[in-house]
């Protein structure tokens, strides 16, 4: 079995508000290898901490700027007035007790926290092709927002055209595979494009859905010469494959240890996870 890095996904997230100050201090807490964040791009071109443009779902957007208000349609004036929410509050209660109390962040704000805990940095470009089309382009804001940045930092997209539009910064740059559907850049299937991995090969690597993940598969595009990271590691039943659930409680945590076993087992070189100290405790025997 490999020793893969454990990323905390959004932060620690199972734990905090996701892509919080307090999440991403937490995932280090825990042992956490890396971070990785999501970057949204607000109207004025901030670059906010957002996994996706709707903001009612992990804020109080909707008591504020309304229940269907986007991070690309407000300035960072008004979405810095915003407060982060637990995502899932039925299935992370303790999460949700936090609600309200951090603000959003920008990106420079997350170069700043990897820097001073001397974390990997790993920064999610969301939805770049449609973002551009609406002329708020997201690969010169990253480009602009990581100069002179001095963390490790590794750039990923389920899109090819912000990664190569990027190459130029001489950064890591990983590809996101989901286990349906296509990049939105693409003409082939994400699947037609995983039995041809040597044409991925300008990538340093793929990021894979769990639900890709097979020995057999890792081998393949590390034989093309591309490191595998896997997402996203979530130990309550609701998340987990039937056969690994322990109860009809979707909040209860079923048997991730086994589930996640037979990810690293797989080896894959890291993984996303919501609660960074179940993957390093698992990783490291403990």
């Amino acid at each position: 079995m490999t020793r893969p890095l454990v990323l905390g996904h959004r932060g620690a997230s199972g734990s905090l508000p996701e892509l919080t100050a307090g999440a991403l201090r937490l995932a280090a807490e825990q042992g956490a290898d890396g971070i990785e964040i999501d970057v949204v791009p607000s109207r004025d071109g901030a670059l906010v901490l957002r996994h996706d443009a709707l903001l009612a779902p992990t804020t109080d957007a909707a008591g504020v700027l309304g229940p269907s208000a986007r991070v690309d349609e407000h300035p960072w004036a008004a979405l810095r007035r915003l407060r982060a929410r637990e995502r899932f509050p039925a299935l992370r209660p303790s999460s949700a007790a936090h609600d309200g109390e951090e603000p959003l962040l920008l990106l420079p704000d997350a170069v700043r926290i990897a820097e001073e805990l001397d974390l990997l940095l790993v920064v999610e470009i969301k939805e770049a092709a449609r973002f551009a089309a609406g002329g708020r382009d997201p690969a010169p804001l990253v480009a602009r927002d990581l100069a002179g940045a001095r963390c490790r930092i590794v750039l990923e997209s389920f899109e090819k055209t912000p990664l190569d539009a990027l190459a130029h910064l001489g950064l890591p740059r990983f590809y996101l595979v989901d286990d349906e559907g296509a990049a939105p850049d693409e003409v082939r299937s994400y699947a037609e494009e995983l039995a041809d991995p040597g044409s991925l090969a300008r990538f340093d690597g793929v990021s894979l859905s769990t639900r890709l993940v097979t020995p057999e598969r890792v081998a393949a595009l590390h034989a093309a010469g591309l490191a595998v990271w896997t997402w996203t590691l979530r130990p309550e039943n609701a998340f987990l494959p039937p056969a690994w659930r322990s109860s009809a409680d979707d909040a209860a945590f079923g048997d991730w240890r086994g589930y996640w076993s037979t990810l690293l087992g797989a080896g894959v070189d890291a993984v996303f996870a919501d609660h960074p100290d179940l993957a390093v405790a698992l990783r490291d025997g403990r």
